[in-house]
């Protein structure tokens, strides 16, 4: 967040969505983790007590990011794998989450804030299922290999993007852009071979 930015917030006065949208971008820049209000009161040129009108706490204001980080997550996903299937539709829905979680870090790892089951049960979370289910359809999975599939292709989109982010395929070779094309590649014969035995 630059000057102009704090400047303005300060004049306008703050709103929880300003608050929120503030937290997420200090996320970004900091990391989720680092974000507390008192933190995020020096980057908006306020008070800390200035912000507790708007989250009570420094744990209400990690799950906003959180709802924030997944609404944005859910409506990209959304758009991009409109009208595909199969595998178009999984390797476009992978590389929203991919490009995400690189281009905001700090959003994508409060994504995957742990909620209080009755926000997780009216977040966007609920729509990141729908979507896998629906393209997860397209391979013809029933219940339970869906719901099996669906926590194989979450830990795989989360599993690299956050090594990656974190640098972890820094100093080797092939680049992470090969290895995840292959993986995608892998996925989609895994999802066509699923083994249906109960």
């Amino acid at each position: 967040m630059d000057y102009g930015t704090v400047v303005v917030m300060a004049r306008a006065g703050l709103t929880t969505e300003r608050v929120v949208r503030a937290g997420a971008e200090l996320a970004d820049e900091i990391g989720f983790e680092h974000v507390t209000p008192t933190e995020l009161a020096k980057r908006c040129g306020v008070k800390t007590a200035s912000l507790y009108s708007h989250v009570r706490n420094a744990h209400e204001l990690k799950t906003e990011i959180a709802l924030l980080a997944l609404a944005e997550l859910a409506d990209l996903a959304a758009t991009a794998v409109a009208g595909l299937a199969g595998k178009d539709a999984l390797i476009t829905l992978a590389n929203v989450h991919r490009d995400y979680a690189l281009e905001h870090p700090g959003r994508f790892t409060a994504a995957r804030f742990r909620l209080a089951p009755e926000k997780a049960s009216t977040s966007a979370g609920v729509r990141h299922a729908e979507l896998m289910r629906a393209i997860l359809r397209g391979y013809d999975l029933a219940e339970p290999h869906q719901t099996h599939a669906v926590r194989l292709l979450g830990s795989v989109f989360s599993g690299f993007v956050g090594l990656e982010s974190a640098g972890g395929f820094s100093h080797s070779t092939p680049g992470p852009q090969e290895s995840w094309t292959e993986i995608l590649d892998a996925l989609d014969v895994l999802l066509r071979a699923w083994p249906r035995t109960k």
